[in-house]
């Protein structure tokens, strides 16, 4: 009998956070389910943070997720944008880990590379190749949504290698491969 996985991806943003769950059986994914959250209305980034808290674990507590796939923060020019995408990132992983779903991480250049074959892909370009494999009806309006649903497929396609990105089980695993990082 095969074990049935659901993975739930995500893409963190303060503005907008899309998740897709995608449901897999032996080797066959099947699409579960995309959408985002709309946080643009609040103006307290710290409620956003914590409407992002709530909506992944909610998310988890309703799909049951076995593992949960992040897109990681790029490297961008405005350092106020990386840090509170970074924060909109740490409060999904701790929805996770308060959970003790495994998380896994990668970056959007790993994920583009999954889904087209190129690493340099649009966020178009992504969408509709999902929408190809994946036997979507319609797209979102806006792309936030499948790019989530990526990080789920991209993590599918990278199971079993040897190094997929940086993976935390639970808060132990989290604080042992970031020792040298953490302050005591």
């Amino acid at each position: 009998m095969s074990k049935e996985k659901i993975i739930l991806g995500i893409d963190p943003g303060t503005t907008i956070m899309g998740f897709g769950l995608i449901k897999v059986v032996s080797k066959t994914m099947t699409f579960m389910q995309l959408n985002e959250l709309h946080l643009k209305k609040y103006d307290d980034h710290y409620l956003k943070l914590k409407l992002i808290f709530e909506r992944t674990v909610e998310l988890i507590d309703t799909y049951h997720p076995d593992e949960i796939a992040i897109e990681a923060p790029f490297f961008g020019k405005n350092v106020q944008s990386m840090l509170k995408l970074g924060r909109a990132q740490g409060v999904a992983m701790a929805a996770g880990l308060s959970r003790e779903v495994p998380i896994t991480e990668y970056s959007p250049k790993k994920i583009k590379m999954a889904i087209t074959g190129n690493g340099n892909a649009s966020k178009e370009q992504v969408a509709k190749m999902l929408q190809s494999l994946l036997d979507i009806k319609e797209l979102p309006k806006n792309l936030d949504a499948t790019d989530g649903l990526a990080a789920a497929v991209c993590h599918f396609y990278n199971q079993g290698r040897v190094s997929v990105g940086k993976s935390y089980s639970g808060w132990s695993s989290f604080v042992k491969q970031n020792e040298g990082r953490i302050k005591k």
